[in-house]
This record gives C-alpha cells, sequence and structure tokens, in this order.
C-alpha cells in the first residue's frame, strides 16, 4: 500500500474506533512548507488500553506488525509505539497524547483539513514549526528539522500567530532556533 493509501486508512480506522488524532511531524510539514519524502506516518492519538484491542484487530498480521506489548507500554507511559505494513516496510508512529501543557495546546488547536480526499485532523503550522524545532534541539540539532520549519514558517508567513509562536518558543527553549529560521 502506498504512504497516502496508509495514512488515510489509518485516519479511518482511528475515527472508526472514536480515537482522537493529528497528523503531525513530516508529513505535516510536507503539507504545509515543502513537501518531502519521509518513511513514516507520524499521528498523535489520545487512545486508552480499552481502546487498544481494536486498533490492534484493525491492523492484523500477517499485513501489518505491532507488538502488543510495546502498544500496551507505550500507552501506559505515554510515549510512542508503531505500525509496520509488512509487504513495504511503511511505518505508522503513534505518539500517545502526555499531559505536557504545550502537548495539550498544539492537540486542542488542530484543524481539520482536506488531504487526498480526506478530512484529516492535522497540527496547526505554528505547532508544526514549534514541535520541528523541539526535535531539532532535541535531536542536536538536525537541519532536516528546521529546514522543515522554516519551510513552514516562509509559506504561512502572513498567517501565522506571532504572539503564540512567541510565547511557547519560550517556555519550550526554542526560542533562538526561531529567530533563526525568522531572519
Amino acid at each position: 500500500m502506498a504512504q497516502e493509501q496508509l495514512l488515510v486508512a489509518t485516519v479511518k480506522t482511528l475515527e472508526r474506533l472514536g480515537i482522537a488524532y493529528m497528523l503531525t511531524g513530516s508529513h505535516a510539514s510536507s503539507l504545509q512548507g515543502q513537501p518531502r519524502s519521509t518513511h513514516d506516518v507520524d499521528f498523535v492519538v489520545d487512545l486508552t488500553l480499552s481502546d487498544l484491542a481494536g486498533l490492534l484487530r484493525a491492523f492484523p498480521a500477517p499485513e501489518f506488525y505491532v507488538s502488543e506489548a510495546a502498544a500496551r507500554e507505550a500507552v501506559r507511559s505515554r510515549a510512542m509505539f508503531n505500525i509496520v505494513e509488512s509487504a513495504t516496510g511503511a511505518k505508522i508512529d503513534l505518539w500517545l497524547l502526555t499531559d505536557d501543557t504545550f502537548d495539550h495546546s498544539r492537540f486542542e488547536r488542530r484543524r481539520v483539513v482536506d488531504v487526498f480526499g480526506q478530512a484529516i485532523a492535522v497540527s496547526t503550522p505554528e505547532d508544526t514549526i514549534l514541535m520541528k524545532l523541539r526535535w531539532a534541539m532535541q535531536s542536536g540539532s538536525s537541519e532536516r528539522q528546521v529546514g522543515d520549519a522554516r519551510h513552514v514558517l516562509e509559506l504561512n508567513a502572513d498567517s501565522l500567530d506571532w504572539t503564540y509562536l512567541d510565547q511557547w518558543a519560550g517556555r519550550i527553549g526554542v526560542g533562538e532556533l526561531l529567530a533563526r529560521i525568522r531572519d
């Protein structure tokens, strides 16, 4: 299955199961900035242990590989687990919504947009920029993440909420990186 088909199929599954989600990562930055290839589809999900059985049934072996133990631990610890399509190796990364104030802010701000003919909840451009910069800081200033953030900023500069960007950039420690890509 092509990555776009996997993305849409995952969204339909999450919606059918009543699991709140948000597309994030490189797919979000590609929609809002400059498209680039990526090996995975990233979602933030508000998933509980009681939701997990249905989700695992929706991605059955041998078409998909998912470690039930890793998924359970990720739900308990509010971390991440993935689902891999066996035939292609395409990967869905499911990041659990955490108790972090910024995580909740960006999840509440998500917007529904048309992607490949499907209504999909996506991170706002401001939150995509901030998360890309946060990932860059956590990974030792990854130029790919900074470049993604810069492209989203450039394409959306006239419509960005700069007060929100500046406030959260300071709070999550990416103010210097935001200033750098703003220049």
